[in-house]
């Protein structure tokens, strides 16, 4: 397959920047790795961020402080004031958006933030924006390929040129790849490391972030992991900031109230982190907001009480924890989001850094980058002069011979699924909320021992076709490597700033106020610190 614009993943950044590209006039390919609506912006539940003209100055200065001094004033800049124009071309695509009582465009507040500016869709924002985003694309005859799990990125070494990706065929077990004169990657984050105490699914691995530095490109400040307050205490399913923001309490379990619940996160889950190791429970109570308005508002975090935890919000204390929740970090991206050191390589959404959120992002801006950033991505894509021809190129043949060596030369011995679940409690508990040298350590010598071990791993289903234990296993190879740079970035940053909490380096430490930077040489991890600009 050959096309213009090539789109490696289908939320809210991928389409986003899918229909800016097709407005424009580019032939356009979605590759999404499971269905085109299956993606975390469906867990983004709280609302989008939308300034007015006398609101985006002070909209500026609440991103910038929540980044800790390493977000980008300039990208900051022209993500608040595009904002109003983001929320109207979605509106105009017919996204739902909630009403207030007068039928002007409801808005709460959202941690962190000075005014009330995230406007919201009920607890459903996210999963709206994209069914409209997802409606139009299916207007505009986009070409969606799912099912399409992606292996590596295609270099023309002659220009150091990305022009496109090979892919696993889930449902065939065929490789194949994908020719574009341009390439954005829009994967999503990478809390799904964390298994079992992420608000992300399982395949929320780094994918993308992985391919891009295997080929070549850099990642940056992968150390920096916001963790949502309030999820369930079994499930870890994400209750909504929202729920906060219209008024609800964090409680102790001698019925204190212990923190002002709209700080930003950071702070909010390092208080309830310190609660915990006093061994006390901590609860979200919503109960004084009454049943009609959590029907009204939170519809679906009543739904998600009754099924995960067996209660009934409107008349109990919620029980929660804090879990990896996003990722700030991710895939180096200039102003244009051209990847740092690949040319014709474009990555936007949560596996980008594109400099907006630093250190901690503030909340409501998450749905705000996606859309506002998706549609300059798009653009600049399609811009984009490629200087490559599309020539004969090894990579497909080295893919196809790793997916053989996969079934035929792993050996098994060794239960992946087990190394993965140890592999997200560790990093939990010593690279999570809280952190130190001797925990970080020891989680970076265990891990990196799973990476010898890998070829020791492999499947036990030999089935070609549909075989999901396959992916799991590229998808655990991926969090491994995305894991080592989140531990080295971790250990060397020896202070603490934004979501990046050292209990040895407790204070902010201006020498480190700087981006940790990530790239390989001969498949050898390297690291260093660089200037913010």
């Amino acid at each position: 397959m050959v096309t213009d614009v090539l789109i490696i993943g289908s939320g809210g950044a991928g389409l986003s920047a899918a229909l800016r590209a097709k407005e424009l006039g580019a032939d356009v390919i979605v590759a999404t790795k499971t269905l085109p609506t299956n993606a975390n912006t469906c867990m983004a539940q709280g609302g989008f961020n939308a300034s007015s003209n006398e609101d985006i100055q002070t909209h500026i200065d609440d991103t910038l402080k929540s980044s800790r001094g390493l977000g980008s004033s300039t990208m900051i800049d022209l993500m608040c004031k595009s904002s109003k124009a983001s929320l109207d071309w979605l509106i105009n695509l017919g996204v739902p958006f909630s009403l207030d009582s007068n039928g002007d465009l409801a808005t709460r507040f959202m941690g962190g933030s000075t005014n009330k500016r995230t406007y919201y869709a009920e607890d459903y924002t996210g999963l709206k924006i994209l069914q409209g985003l997802y409606d139009e694309s299916l207007k505009r005859d986009i070409h969606f390929i799912a099912n399409r799990y992606l292996l590596n990125l295609i270099i023309d070494e002659e220009n150091n040129e990305v022009n496109g990706a090979t892919f696993l065929d889930i449902n065939s077990g065929d490789v194949e790849e994908v020719r574009a004169k341009s390439v954005i990657i829009a994967t999503g984050g990478y809390s799904g490391i964390y298994n079992g105490f992420t608000t992300n699914g399982f395949g929320s691995t780094g994918d993308g972030i992985a391919a891009v530095v295997r080929a070549g490109g850099v990642a940056s400040d992968l150390e920096f992991i916001q963790f949502h307050p309030t999820a369930l205490k079994k499930s870890s399913i994400l209750i909504s900031e929202a729920a906060r923001g219209e008024g609800g309490y964090l409680v102790n379990s001698d019925g204190v109230r212990f923190v002002d619940e709209l700080l930003p996160r950071d702070e909010v889950s390092r208080a309830i982190a310190k609660e915990l190791s006093q061994n006390k429970e901590v609860f979200l109570d919503v109960r004084h907001l009454g049943s009609e308005k959590l029907s009204h508002l939170l519809p679906q975090e009543l739904k998600l009480c009754k099924i995960h935890e067996h209660i009934d919000m409107a008349n109990e204390l919620i029980p929660i924890k804090s879990v990896a929740h996003y990722t700030m970090g991710g895939i180096e991206v200039d102003q244009k989001l051209q990847v740092g050191g690949l040319k014709g390589c474009f990555a936007v959404g949560e596996c980008s850094n594109a400099h907006i959120h630093g250190a901690n992002r503030l909340g409501g801006n998450s749905l705000l980058e996606i859309i506002s950033m998706g549609l300059v991505a798009g653009e600049n894509a399609v811009n984009y002069e490629s200087k490559s021809e599309f020539k004969e190129n090894s990579q497909l043949a080295k893919d196809i011979a790793f997916i053989s060596a996969v079934y035929n030369n792993f050996t098994n011995q060794i239960n992946f699924y087990e190394k993965r679940e140890f592999l997200g409690k560790i990093l939990y508990h010593n690279a999570g909320v809280i952190r130190n040298d001797t925990g970080l350590k020891g989680v970076l010598a265990a891990l990196r021992q799973m990476q010898r071990e890998f070829t020791f791993m492999g499947i036990s289903d030999k089935s070609k076709e549909f075989n999901t234990n396959l992916i799991d296993f590229i998808e655990f190879g991926n969090a491994l490597e995305v894991a080592e740079m989140l531990l080295v970035g971790a250990l060397h940053r020896n202070e603490s700033r934004g979501a990046h909490f050292r209990e040895d380096f407790p204070e902010l430490n201006d020498t480190f106020q700087s981006h940790s930077i990530f790239w390989k040489e001969d498949g050898v991890l390297c690291a260093q610190f660089k200037d913010v600009k």
